[in-house]
Parts: C-alpha cells; sequence; structure tokens
C-alpha cells in the first residue's frame, strides 16, 4: 500500500455543462480512496475522448453531474487494492482501463475492467486498448460480422476509434472505404484504406456507390452529418450499421425508413455498456486483442501526450475536429 503522504492531487474539474471552457486545473482534489473492487491507480497518461467532449456539454446520457473531475480513460500504477477484489494483481503492476475522475494524478478503477500494460510497452502506448481498440474490434466482429472480401465505411477514420477500425478491418481481409477531412486523408491512407474520400463533400453518397455497389458495413461515429448516407450506400438486407457515436449531433430514423427506404440492419454499441451487459463477449474481445499485439497486428500507441493545464484546449481541438489519432494527458506535468 502506498504512502498516505499526498492527500490531495492535481486534477482537472469540470464545474459546469458549458463545455471545455469550464474544465479548470485545481491541486486541492482530495486523493480517492479504492472501493470494493477498485484499484486505486497512479495515473501516467489519461487519454482524451469524443465521450469527455460529450460529458463537458452535458450530452453524454449517464455522465457526471458538474463540478466533476473529469476523465474516464487511464494507464499507470496500481498503489492499493479496495476490497472484495477477487485474485488482485500485484501492488506495482501497469495497467489500463477506465473509471471516474481520470484527469487526476490518482484515481480509481473497477478492478474487472483492467488490462495489464503490454510488455515493453510505456503506459501511454497502452491507452486505447480497452476502449478505441475494444470498440472497434466489437464494431467489426461480433456486431458488424465482418467477412473477408466485405466493404467496410468507416467515418471520422482518422480518430482514435476510426485509426483502429481501419488497421483491423484490413486486417480481417475487408475493403476499406474510409471518410475523413482533406487535412488527414495522409494518415488514413498510410494506415492501409483502399480509399479515402472528402467527409464533407455533398456527393458522398454517390462516390462510395460508384466505387462499391453498396457497403456490406458501415460504422458510424459521426452522427447527423453522415447517417444518412451510412443508410444510402448500405446493401439492403444483408448490409449492417453499427452506430457508436454521433459526434456531430443525433440522426433519427423511423421505421418507415426501415420498411420502405433502408432495408438495412442498425446495430447499437457502447463499449462499457456491453462490458457490463455482456461480459462474456468482452472478455472475449480482450482476449483476440491480446492475441492481436501478441502478432503484431496491434502496435504499440503513439499519442500525443500534453501536460494536464492543457486539457481544456484539446479537448475543444478535439470538438471542432482539429484532431487526428490519440491524444492523451500528463497528470505530473
Amino acid at each position: 500500500m502506498e504512502s498516505n503522504e499526498q492527500q490531495t492531487v492535481r486534477a482537472l474539474v469540470q464545474l459546469s455543462h458549458r463545455g471545455p471552457q469550464d474544465l479548470t486545473l485545481t491541486t486541492d482534489r482530495r486523493r480517492p480512496v479504492p472501493g470494493p473492487g477498485e484499484y486505486l491507480i497512479r495515473v501516467a497518461a489519461a487519454g482524451i475522448n469524443f465521450a469527455d467532449v460529450m460529458q463537458t456539454r452535458g450530452t453524454y446520457a449517464g455522465g457526471p453531474q458538474a463540478p466533476y473531475v473529469a476523465g474516464f480513460e487511464a494507464a499507470g500504477e496500481i498503489v492499493d487494492v479496495g476490497p472484495d477484489v477477487e485474485s488482485p494483481l500485484r501492488l506495482g503492476t501497469h495497467v489500463v482501463g477506465a473509471g471516474p475522475g481520470a484527469f487526476a494524478q490518482y484515481m480509481t478503477m473497477p478492478a474487472a475492467g483492467v488490462l495489464p500494460v503490454p510488455s515493453g510497452w510505456s503506459d501511454a502506448e497502452a491507452l486505447g486498448l480497452v476502449l478505441n481498440w475494444a470498440t472497434a474490434l466489437a464494431a467489426l466482429r461480433p456486431l458488424g460480422e465482418v467477412k473477408a472480401g466485405e466493404v467496410v465505411l468507416v467515418h471520422a477514420a482518422a480518430g482514435g476509434v476510426g485509426q483502429a477500425a481501419v488497421r483491423l478491418a484490413r486486417h480481417y481481409g475487408a475493403r476499406v472505404i474510409a471518410t475523413a477531412s482533406p487535412a488527414k486523408h495522409a494518415t488514413v491512407k498510410a494506415l492501409g484504406a483502399d480509399e479515402v474520400l472528402n467527409s464533407r463533400h455533398p456527393g458522398l453518397a454517390a462516390e462510395i456507390t460508384r466505387l462499391t455497389g453498396g457497403v456490406d458495413l458501415v460504422l458510424e461515429s459521426v452522427g447527423q452529418a453522415t447517417f444518412e448516407t451510412s443508410l444510402a450506400v448500405t446493401k439492403p438486407f444483408t448490409g449492417r450499421v453499427v452506430v457508436f457515436g454521433a459526434a456531430s449531433g443525433d440522426a433519427t430514423v423511423t421505421t418507415h425508413d426501415l420498411v420502405f427506404t433502408h432495408q438495412v440492419q442498425i446495430k447499437g454499441l457502447h463499449i462499457r455498456a456491453l462490458a457490463t451487459e455482456a461480459p462474456s463477449l468482452y472478455q472475449s474481445l480482450l482476449t483476440e486483442l491480446e492475441a492481436l499485439i501478441a502478432h503484431g497486428v496491434y502496435p504499440p500507441g503513439s499519442p500525443e501526450v500534453h501536460p494536464l493545464a492543457e486539457g481544456p484546449e484539446v479537448l475543444r481541438r478535439l470538438e471542432a475536429g482539429q484532431t487526428r489519432g490519440k491524444h492523451a494527458l500528463d497528470p505530473w506535468r
């Protein structure tokens, strides 16, 4: 057990639901105590996700009420173990996982959802394992049922989940059509995408249909700006659309649409809900991810790591679509 000499911690606290501008650096938050089934983690790197932006706006379903310590994804060292943890990992083990209050020097994490940082990787390089890559794998495999030779459309392909999805879809033998803003096309092409298209082009649906004749699987995380295109290009009856985000706002589809216009399979995905509601399926995803790491398909991440105080600006840029790849915060800088 680590010494309790450090009673207060540096943290980013969200003071309102008005957005990232009300995310404030504080130095006097009480260090958390692990509850039943939890580890206390000394955070080395905290991952930044679009869900963090949604929480600052109060639009993330079930999200915390302000004021709260922001962030929910981190990697670091186990320094204490709460009661009722079955077969706990040893103190000093470096893990990656999710829990409340990740944008701080210390946080608690449910022990059941953590994974050891892969051997030879830094803590920052492991960020994305249980969120970005698990989401991409779930969308492609158990939900998306991707098969070799199928066509997969990945929206927001330059983001954390998008980049993982492009790599994984190619690994499983799919042809990948990706969308991103033009400045990010080279990044996505380097991941192995067969075609990279302008996500804001008014003729996007027609271009995708021209290139493919119809898409077997769409990974939809943008929402309002792309959802109609996603429905229009998906093959009737056999085509699947897996929805795991709505960065541009919510989109709607009616029963009339599904019966008469877009006869497609639509599936919803929230990785933390999947972990809770289908734990055996979630564990199988983590096992598959470990195999992908062992075989070099999933390489160490390369997040851009910022000092903690830069968190509000990074979230603002993420909200504006001005980032690419994974970003993280170092609470000790």
